[in-house]
């Protein structure tokens, strides 16, 4: 496992710098604070971003737990 640190605002990128931008993940602290980071992910439209548990479930094929998931790429603003 690789082990980064990073502060707020600071980005992590996943992927060959000699690859597409389609094969590149970016990773951001937005925010530390109360016990909690939260992150950005930017990437490729067709790339699928879940949490852990969530990604687990659907290998497995049963159904997350909670609301329906809209699994249509999202729409960048």
């Amino acid at each position: 496992m690789l082990v980064l640190s990073r502060r707020n605002s600071e980005s992590v990128v996943v992927g060959d710098p000699r690859g597409s931008l389609e094969q590149m993940l970016k990773v951001t602290v937005l925010e530390i604070g109360r016990g909690k980071v939260r992150l950005g992910f930017e990437g490729a439209n067709d790339l699928a971003v879940n949490r852990w548990e969530v990604w687990q479930r659907i290998r497995s094929g049963a159904r997350p737990e909670g609301p329906p998931i809209d699994l249509a790429p999202p729409v960048a603003r």
